[in-house]
Order: structure tokens, then C-alpha cells, then sequence
């Protein structure tokens, strides 16, 4: 074997980056023309070149990094591997992915391997490095072979110079981490793992009832919801957990379960309440596993100023450098027109929106209420419009043409975006907005809408908004626009990123949160990541 000069270039420049640690890392063996290194006496071997040119591309360029040597002759960088690939079900992902039976069985027989199966061995683990980190970074499923409407792109981690260095610098295990979400709020799903793992195997029974369960009530049902409620730690007291009394002790029990549910916290028991009740562990793990993996599609850095929408919590939080400075309660969209998963940017403000209905609520809703009553088009203040631009009275509408008119809703309190609506440039179009159903908020289940996101109090959102941009801006403003009932659109010329996503399950210090997976998106993605 003859060692290529310009490996001697990069061996100065390995031993120059490692002098602060060490006097020597690496020498040449003169008898066996093989590289060594001088703290671990480890031998570092060439990669033929039948073998390099058998390799994917991006596996050669991890070789080629390092002048295609070995890249795992060490044991610290080949043991904190083998470590990340056990730690990767702290992250949701199956460390049987990533081979590591195999691994395993291979390093204990390192020793004894030939130099061809040492450099096939050394291939596999670069293989698997590739693949792990991958994962970490952006998840193992393409989204958009699971969900039709998201609209998040995540491209390949680049890891060529981050392999080469921490192969150099023993920082394998620093290298994984810095390819895993840094937001909070990964960490917290992460930790509800860890909490989950330590509840004992659940074998209860699950519950099922008729009527709705009130306080003071007498139901046999009443025993397995203490049960739960004693399983999932929002109940301690054993000398009347086996009666059935819907007693007051359950009935604040209750309350807590429905707070960390996001549930309404009245204590009554009724269907919402007994399917979160009926969850297993074994359910809630996976819930788990899943929102990490949904995580890890999102982007690393959400920018300085966002607003971050989680559809399945309908909460908005409006956050300026890293401080949330306004939170808003959501109407997303309904099972049948779900609100995408997307990020874009604040474009503008429109102040007395008019409203041009869309072409699916044309053909699903407009079109049948008008042809049962024309008063529809006066009843919601809508002007007809064909094709050319000219009105067209109510009694000229003709039905069967229908998708061929534009229908405008004219500004108003009632109007269907209310007064305020936000612009983000998306091909859904979908935008956040104010709503004249304003009763909605006040709901438990608020999947409710054509696809937008209906916005509570949003001229209080605006007002952060437009102040953030121009201190001259002020809510007698604000005020000053509405009431002349004009369309006025303001345009945003600093950057707030739009985050609409959804996550349905977190941790709260030891306290486990869930949501209701509203558009079904957790089962559906866990067949997809075991598949």
C-alpha cells in the first residue's frame, strides 16, 4: 500500500487542529505504509479504490473528506455512535433502524476482523451515521407521502464537514445533537416521553357511558374513570376509589384531567372526556412518537419574530425575540376542509375586508342556500359579478353557472372575515382573520371553519402588530379606519413568519398535555414510521 502525498497534507493539517489536546495524533509506519495513531496506537487504513468507487456519492464525499481513509478506527468515535444510535428511541425514532444488533455483534469482534471486513465495517458505520443523522434532523417519513396538505419542505442535512470533524475532534456525540430541534417545545414532547416510559404497564378496562356524568351521581362507571384518573395521576385517594359516587374529590379530579386535555374544566363527564379517559399508554407513547417525528419537519430556526399557530390546540402565540408577547384562541378548519400545515410571511393588514367567497364553499354552500332562497345574496350583503367584471341582479343568477360568477361580500361587523383580516402569500389560499361568529371561541371543539383561521380579539393581534412596525400606530387608529367602513390594507415591511402546525402532545414540567388529534394526522403517521 502506498500512501498518496496528499495525505500528508492533510495529516499536518489533522495533527495542527489536535495540538491543543495532544502532541502527536497520528504518524506514518514506515514498515507498513499505514497511518497510526500515536495516543491509541490505532491503525487507520487505506479504502481501496474498488470499493470507494462502489459507494453512493455522498458516502464517497464523507471518504474523500478524509483523503479516503478510515473514518472509524477510533474507539471513542465508534462507541459514541454506537450510543446515538441506542439514544435514538429518546427521540422517537427505532434504534433497530440503524442495525444495531449488528453493530454491536461486529464491535466486539473488531479485533479479530480482517482489513477487508474492518473496511466494510468501517462502510457500514459511516452508512448508518448518514442515515441517523438524517433522521434526527428532518425526520424519517417524507410528509408529503402521509399528508396531502402539508406544505413544509425540509431539505438534507449537509454532512460531509461535520462528519470530518468530529471524527477529528471526538465530537460525534455533540454532532447529533446539533442536528435535533433546538425549539422548547421538542424538548418538552421529548420529556413527556421519558414520563411515559415510567407508568406501569396499563390493563384497565375501558369505560363507556350512556348519559353524561355530573357531580353527586351514583354510576357503576364512576369506579374504572377513578381507576384512570389514579393511573394518570390526577387522582390519590385509594379509600374511595372503589365506590361509585361521582364524589366532589373526583369531580376536581375531573377538572385537572380536562385542563391538561383541553378540555372545558366543568367537570362534567361526557364523550369528550371518557375518549381521552380510554387512551392507553401504549396509545399515548405512540401520540409521543409521533409529534417528534412531526417535529423534526419543521424548520430549525423560526426567525426573531413569528406567529406560531398549533391547529390542534386553536392557540396563536405572537412571539418577538424568543418573548411571547400576545396569545389569541383559534377556529381552524373542519375535518372535511383542514387548515394546511404551511410557513410563509406577513404581507399585510386589511382593515374592512370584503370577502370573495372561495370556489369550494361556492359549490358546497353558496350554491345550494341560494338556490333554495335568492335572499341569500341580500341576507349576507353580496354582490354577483360574471365573468366580464358586471354586476348581476339575484333574480339574473343562474344556478347551473354558478362556478362561473364572483360573489363579494361587502365590509361589515357581519361580514364573514369580520373587520381584520391577515395577508400571507400561500397556494391554499387561507389567511388569518377576524370572524362574525364570534361565538366560536367559546367551544370546546372549534374545527369549525372553511379552511382559514379565525382569529379572537385580532384587532388586539394587530395593534402588536402594526406598533411593532410604527410606533405611530395606536388602537384609536385602528378605530378611525374601522369606523369609516373603507378597505384599507396595510402593508407589514418587516419580517413576521407565519407558522401554522400541529403538534398534539407536550409536557408541562411532569405533567403530561394532550390535544385531540383533530384531522386524525397521529395514527395515520405512526403506520407510516413503523412501516
Amino acid at each position: 500500500m502506498k500512501i498518496k502525498i496528499t495525505f500528508f497534507f492533510f495529516i499536518i493539517t489533522l495533527l495542527s487542529s489536535c495540538k491543543k489536546n495532544n502532541e502527536d495524533t497520528s504518524v506514518f509506519n514506515n514498515d507498513t505504509d499505514l497511518i497510526k495513531d500515536a495516543v491509541t496506537n490505532a491503525i487507520i487504513r487505506t479504502i481501496p479504490t474498488e470499493k470507494l468507487d462502489q459507494l453512493e456519492d455522498s458516502i464517497q464525499l464523507y471518504y474523500n473528506k478524509l483523503d479516503n481513509f478510515e473514518i472509524w478506527y477510533d474507539l471513542k468515535n465508534r462507541t459514541d455512535l454506537i450510543n446515538e444510535i441506542k439514544a435514538s428511541a429518546k427521540e422517537g425514532l427505532d434504534p433497530n433502524d440503524y442495525l444495531l444488533k449488528t453493530i454491536e455483534k461486529l464491535e466486539l469482534k473488531r479485533s479479530k476482523l480482517n482489513d477487508d471486513e474492518i473496511i466494510d465495517y468501517d462502510i457500514l458505520l459511516t452508512r448508518t451515521y448518514r442515515k441517523l443523522a438524517t433522521h434526527l434532523y428532518k425526520g424519517k417519513v417524507n410528509p408529503k407521502t402521509v399528508y396531502s396538505n402539508w406544505d413544509l419542505k425540509k431539505e438534507d442535512p449537509s454532512l460531509s464537514n461535520s462528519l470530518m470533524l468530529a471524527i477529528k475532534n471526538k465530537t460525534v456525540s455533540q454532532s447529533f445533537e446539533n442536528l435535533k430541534p433546538q425549539d422548547f417545545m421538542y424538548k418538552r414532547i421529548k420529556h413527556s416521553l421519558a414520563l411515559l416510559q415510567l407508568y406501569p404497564k396499563d390493563s384497565l378496562q375501558k369505560i363507556a357511558i350512556k348519559e353524561k356524568i355530573e357531580l353527586n351521581d351514583t354510576v357503576t362507571e364512576v369506579v374504572k374513570i377513578k381507576q384512570r384518573l389514579h393511573y394518570w395521576k390526577d387522582y390519590f385517594r385509594t379509600d374511595s376509589i372503589i365506590t361509585p359516587v361521582y364524589d366532589e374529590y373526583t369531580f376536581n379530579a375531573i377538572k385537572e384531567f380536562q385542563k391538561r386535555h383541553g378540555l372545558k374544566p366543568d367537570g362534567v363527564i361526557g364523550k369528550g372526556t371518557v375518549k381521552a379517559l380510554n387512551y392507553t399508554k401504549e396509545e399515548r407513547i405512540q401520540q409521543t412518537i409521533v409529534n417528534l417525528e412531526r417535529w423534526k419537519w419543521f424548520p430549525h430556526d423560526f426567525g426573531n419574530e413569528y406567529l406560531i399557530v398549533n391547529l390542534p390546540d386553536y392557540a396563536l402565540k405572537y412571539v418577538i425575540d424568543k418573548d411571547t408577547v400576545a396569545e389569541h384562541t383559534l377556529v381552524v378548519g373542519k375535518k372535511s376542509r383542514q387548515t394546511p400545515i404551511l410557513i410563509s410571511k406577513i404581507s399585510n393588514l386589511v382593515f374592512n375586508p370584503t370577502w370573495t367567497v372561495p370556489p369550494t364553499i361556492i359549490k358546497e354552500d353558496l350554491t345550494p342556500a341560494a338556490s333554495k332562497s335568492l335572499n341569500y345574496f341580500s341576507r349576507n350583503n353580496m354582490t354577483i359579478y360574471d365573468s366580464t367584471g358586471q354586476k348581476v341582479l339575484p333574480e339574473e343568477w343562474n344556478p347551473e353557472l354558478s362556478k362561473t360568477y364572483r360573489y363579494v361580500q361587502a365590509p361589515s361587523y357581519q361580514n364573514s372575515l369580520g373587520v381584520l383580516k391577515f395577508n400571507f402569500p400561500n397556494k391554499h389560499l387561507v389567511y388569518l382573520h377576524d370572524t362574525n361568529h364570534r361565538d366560536y371561541f367559546t367551544r370546546d371543539y372549534k374545527a369549525l371553519s372553511s379552511g382559514c383561521v379565525r382569529v379572537e380579539n385580532p384587532l388586539d393581534l394587530g395593534e402588536k402588530i402594526l406598533t411593532h412596525e410604527n410606533k405611530d400606530w395606536n388602537r384609536a387608529t385602528m378605530d378611525t379606519l374601522l369606523k369609516r367602513k373603507n378597505t384599507k390594507i396595510i402593508p407589514i415591511k418587516h419580517n413576521i413568519s407565519v407558522l401554522l402546525l400541529y403538534w398534539t402532545n407536550w409536557s408541562n414540567g411532569n405533567q403530561l398535555i394532550f390535544r385531540d388529534d383533530i384531522y386524525n394526522h397521529d395514527k395515520k403517521l405512526y403506520e407510516a414510521l413503523r412501516n
